[in-house]
């Protein structure tokens, strides 16, 4: 075994397999002690086409742009909800569910209002004429969004849609709906900028002040960050070295375990390859009995990535730090990712942008092109569920097949 890497920070120096990532700074740093990604790419593996991992890279750069246009067109579509707690369902799947989920980030923390997040075509029973239910559908031929629009309308909801075409758009304009667009012809991971933009936009009047100055300065930080991130020596290139060919445990505290999620889905997506996400400190009750038994030999094959924020709460803190000692035990590499800035919104936006970035670094060095994801649209295909054709329409957003979220 090479000798312990040690590397000195803002607390000293650290053990084994542990390495501490600035958001804002270069994120050089020592490789890890074994890095498996080095060894051959299995033959199964698609080798990148010449253009897709430089169009996701590009897709990545306009995160900034797409929030602030999505808010601003969230904002002029708002409609006041009554009562003092309004409340909202947030439908979606995959790219344009995960949009909705990211916005609970600041919505629980900061607003007056509850927005709940569903994962499937059927609705709480809860949901009635006082709540407003928002259809995220990307590509708005989602099945499980379409039979919840069905649904939402049965039980006697407000409906708002948000989408960039197809059958879901085409019912809400038919019904009188009203429907925030965005643009088309993205992979729908890819808009995340627009839909999580739009669903802010849409519950600012929720906030105690307008988020209009936040998302302005939020934009502008994120712009320069994300030239970091996109450097070759970054920190973002810097993560995907330490977690070379492991399989990745992305790590947050509760209020930020929808960014893990997306942490988990970008490398699914881009990089072709399992993750994992988990929150502190539930996994405390159950997924620390697992690190405990499990054996060195296989606890090397894994990387953990702790997503801290300055402001989490000292009992938060000391619960990543005891979690950090288990893993190190059992020679796990653990690399901490501190979001930047005391503000959430900010916070949450540099960790989207890293995460994103990450991916397509791991996505590099598997040799695999981070912009097709075949096998969603194998599934498609392969249950009857709507998938959009080739590009004909751009106003539908018919523009090829990657993904249907």
């Amino acid at each position: 075994m090479p000798a312990p890497i040690r590397e000195a920070g803002a607390e000293g120096a650290w053990g084994h397999g542990l390495h501490q990532l600035s958001l804002d700074g270069d994120g050089r740093g020592p490789a890890p002690v074994r890095d498996i990604s080095r060894e051959p790419p299995s033959p199964a593996m698609r080798k990148p086409s010449s253009d897709g991992p430089a169009r996701m890279r590009a897709l990545a750069a306009t995160l900034p742009d797409a929030l602030e246009s999505g808010y601003r067109s969230g904002r002029e579509l708002a409609r006041p909800l009554p009562g003092d707690r309004p409340k909202f369902v947030a439908v979606g799947m995959g790219g344009s569910g995960i949009a909705a989920d990211l916005a609970r980030c600041v919505v629980d923390a900061e607003s007056r209002a509850t927005l709940s997040v569903v994962r499937s075509p059927d609705l709480p029973r809860s949901v009635d004429a006082r709540t407003e239910v928002l259809l995220v559908s990307y590509s708005g031929n989602t099945w499980e969004t379409l039979a919840a629009y069905d649904a939402a309308g049965r039980a006697g909801a407000r409906r708002t849609v948000v989408t960039s075409g197809g059958t879901l758009l085409d019912r809400s304009e038919s019904d009188g709906v009203p429907v925030l667009t965005v643009p088309p012809g993205l992979p729908p991971r890819s808009a995340v900028g627009h839909l999580l933009g739009g669903v802010l936009g849409l519950l600012d009047s929720t906030f105690p002040e307008s988020l209009e100055s936040r998302v302005a300065h939020t934009a502008n930080a994120a712009r320069s960050r994300i030239r970091e991130y996109a450097r070759t020596r970054g920190p973002a290139a810097t993560l995907a070295r330490e977690v070379g060919g492991r399989l990745p445990f992305v790590y947050a505290e509760n209020s930020f375990v929808p960014l893990a999620r997306r942490w988990k889905t970008q490398v699914e997506e881009n990089a072709k390859r399992l993750a994992v996400f988990d929150e502190v400190p539930e996994l405390f009750h159950n997924a620390l009995v697992g690190w405990d038994a499990v054996s060195r030999t296989d606890a090397r094959r894994c990387a953990a990535i702790l997503l801290e924020w300055s402001e989490e709460s000292p009992l938060v803190r000391k619960s990543f730090r005891y979690l950090e000692r288990i893993l190190l035990s059992k020679g796990v590499t653990v690399a901490r990712a501190t979001l930047p800035s005391d503000d959430r919104l900010e916070a949450l936006v540099a960790g989207i942008a890293l995460g994103d970035h990450v991916s397509l670094f791991l996505a590099d060095r598997g040799r695999v092109d981070p912009y097709p994801v075949d096998a969603i649209v194998r599934l498609k295909s392969s249950i009857g569920t709507p998938s959009p054709p080739p590009a004909t329409d751009l106003r539908r957003g018919r523009t090829g097949r990657r993904g249907t979220e």
